[in-house]
């Protein structure tokens, strides 16, 4: 019975990468030649440091946390297009091996978590914010799932003093509360919609 539950669980997590990943990876495909370097919402970011960000903080988080080491593809600055395929392909791979739903991930601030709960409450997630960033450095479609935005920022909000102090979102930005959610979601985590 653990077993079944686990894998639902982690079938779960792997087809949440995969659209959320598929989104994003979507947005990375359509960036016009010579926009990689328009600037991001995130201060002192280009659009090109979006997908930086995700491809190097993650694999050092799965090394350290679980042993987990993914295939490097090459650097964001000669081809951020590949580098994210690599990155996410083996990503998705992680996810959609069995094996995974026997992995712990330890970490100090976490503590011992699933390997695919910890991808995906902490990657998958990220990745959903910062298809918001990318897409508006590079002037592409910024709708995002308006279930997925109520999802985080439902789960976001009474933890709003330890994300601010963990120093990975800016300060929250005023948005009236009839705003919609993705509107919402943004300004939690300081962006400027």
């Amino acid at each position: 019975m653990y077993r079944e539950g686990r894998l639902e669980i982690m079938t779960r997590a792997a087809d949440e990468h995969r659209a959320v990943a598929g989104v994003f990876t979507d947005r990375v495909r359509g960036v016009r030649p010579g926009a990689w370097d328009n600037p991001a919402p995130c201060e002192g970011w280009v659009a090109r440091d979006v997908v930086r960000h995700l491809v190097e903080w993650f694999p050092d988080f799965l090394k350290a946390g679980a042993g987990v080491e993914l295939s490097k593809g090459p650097l964001v600055d000669d081809d951020p297009v590949a580098a994210w395929t690599v990155h996410s392909d083996g990503v998705q791979a992680l996810l959609d091996d069995q094996a995974t739903a026997q992995r712990m991930l330890s970490n100090q601030h976490i503590g011992e978590v699933p390997l695919d709960q910890a991808v995906d409450r902490f990657y998958t997630a990220d990745v959903f914010m910062h298809t918001w960033d990318l897409a508006r450095a590079t002037g592409q479609e910024e709708r995002l799932d308006p279930g997925r935005c109520a999802q985080l920022l439902d789960g976001m909000l009474p933890l709003d003093d330890v994300l601010r102090k963990s120093g990975q979102y800016g300060p929250r930005v005023e948005v009236p509360e009839s705003a919609d959610v993705q509107t919402r979601l943004l300004a939690f985590i300081g962006r400027r919609p």
